[in-house]
Formats: C-alpha cells, structure tokens, sequence
C-alpha cells in the first residue's frame, strides 16, 4: 500500500521549467516525488550531508532539539515515507525545535498546521533562492506525519497519513 495521498496530489505542469529539478517525480503510474536538494534558512545544503541513504537517494538531514537533548535526524527524501534515522528516539507528541545542522540556524516558521493539533509548518526550501515559493513544509510535533512540497507557489504534494514510526 502506498503512504502517499494520491487523491490529493496534482501535477498541473504550469510552472517554468527549472536548471536543475528540485524533486525527482519518478517514471510510470508508480512515481514518487522525490527531494533531490533542499537548502536551510541561510543556504546550506541539507541533502547528503552525512552518508544515510533510503531506497539509493540521500537522506535530508535537520537538527533537532526535543526533551533537553539534541541530534540529526535523516529523513527520507521520498514524500510519504515516514522512514528516518538517526536521533529518534523521541515520544510521539513531544513539540522539537527544529535548526540547520549545519549553520545552527532555526529553520524558518512558515504558519500553523489547519488541523487543530497546535503544530507549526518550517521550512526546508527546494532552491537556494530561499523562497516561500519552492519550499517543502514539515510539522514539528514528533510523530505528527504532516508536510507539504509547494513548487513556484503551486501545491505539489500534500500528505497527512496516520502512521506510527
């Protein structure tokens, strides 16, 4: 079974074409998006910055502090894939501080997630322009599986599965 929300994913084409993609959307009626650069609140590159890998891609990679300790979590880059490695070991529910693993810098607050949970959306931007526009937006309640990818200021792909880790 697939954890991406297909009925919500919509693939228009209506944007420009970019240099270099910001996700990969696969081949066929199986494809995937996946994250192939992302880029924290002063320009780093999150993706590959360790060797952790999922299915052959790079993993994101993010800091994060929670319960008075802090660590890297890897993230899948493929969008639904609730996969991580790294410092997980956090109770379902705990609010994290999310940052840069490599500046330091709090990755930047996008808005509150509309689902009443209390959680709030940051930002991992696609492009080293660092805009609102090309950004994938990721929840900060541990175990809260919510995110979105906006791609020119079009919504990619939006995913909220009821998963546990």
């Amino acid at each position: 079974m697939s954890r991406v929300d297909r009925k919500n994913l919509t693939v228009t084409g209506r944007h420009e074409a970019l240099s270099e993609p910001n996700f990969d959307l696969g081949d066929g009626p199986d494809a995937v998006i996946v994250v192939s650069q992302a880029f924290g609140p002063k320009g780093d590159n999150l993706v590959g910055i360790d060797d952790v890998e999922f299915d052959g891609y790079p993993a994101v990679t993010v800091g994060v502090r929670a319960a008075g300790r802090e660590g890297r979590v890897h993230l899948s880059p493929i969008h639904g894939d609730a996969r991580k490695k790294g410092f997980t070991d956090i109770e379902p529910g705990t609010r994290c501080e999310l940052f840069c693993p490599v500046s330091g810098a709090p990755l930047d607050r996008i808005g509150e997630v509309e689902d009443g949970s209390g959680a709030a959306y940051f930002a991992l931007y696609l492009t080293p322009k660092l805009s609102e526009g090309a950004v994938v937006q990721i929840s900060d309640v541990w175990g809260h599986y919510h995110s979105r990818i906006i791609d020119d200021m079009e919504l990619i792909s939006y995913w909220a599965a009821q998963v546990e880790d």
